[in-house]
């Protein structure tokens, strides 16, 4: 889309922040999709009654059976497509922690540097040389040199999903809209631990702070503008 077909800024209905993506200046961005918040072995425990995991079920059979398939779908699209593809997960610097940030010790959140719980899970793994961003926060613009990456890439458009929809992905969404990229959330790519956390995330940045696709039209669109 060039310059002169743009919507004005300030244009009725967010229509500035609904035009679609330029491939070349875009990235998407998993979020926490590790080994320690979703592995296989994790979601299997789940459906086993009586189990910690058990009490959420509901979320993993969603990781299980929706989020990881559809990110499987819209990172082979994007790949295709020639858009840059990105992690990041929870995993400090060092092997105690001793980095990380205080919320993260006080919820006892730490995955040791370059440990097993600190890898994107086998399902949704990078490829090549793709990047992968470790933090110790819940927002990745918090605690990362992610920003400055993103600009050296030349990124002016962001693809957001992951887990939780009303935890790390919504801080990323929150952070990138302030910092001036143009953010999309793939709904159907991310999951909370119950169905009124996840919805009640998605409508309050529904519209404000990114607009909202589910996979099959952000992969429509991908293969459009392809």
């Amino acid at each position: 889309m060039t310059s002169e077909r743009l919507p004005a800024i300030d244009a009725e209905g967010g229509a500035y922040r609904e035009r679609p993506i330029e491939p070349r200046r875009t990235a998407l961005l998993n979020i926490d999709m590790q080994n320690m918040e979703v592995a296989r072995e994790i979601r299997q425990r789940a459906r086993k009654p009586g189990t910690p995991e058990s009490r959420k079920a509901e979320y993993y059979e969603r990781v299980d059976q929706l989020v990881i398939p559809n990110q499987q779908r819209l990172q082979a699209a994007a790949r295709k497509a020639g858009i840059e593809v990105m992690f990041t997960t929870i995993e400090s610097l060092t092997l105690d922690g001793r980095d990380r940030s205080l919320d993260h010790k006080i919820s006892r959140l730490h995955a040791p540097k370059g440990s097993w719980e600190g890898r994107v899970i086998d399902e949704v793994a990078p490829v090549g040389d793709e990047i992968i961003i470790p933090k110790t926060s819940s927002g990745i613009f918090n605690s990362t040199n992610i920003e400055y990456v993103l600009r050296n890439l030349g990124i002016e458009y962001l693809i957001l999903y992951g887990v939780l929809t009303d935890q790390c992905v919504e801080s990323a969404i929150r952070d990138a809209a302030d910092r001036g990229f143009m953010v999309t959330q793939i709904e159907d790519c991310c999951a909370s631990y119950t169905p009124g956390q996840h919805e009640h995330s998605i409508r309050a940045m529904k519209g404000h702070y990114c607009r909202t696709r589910s996979t099959d039209e952000m992969i429509a669109e991908m293969e459009r503008l392809a």
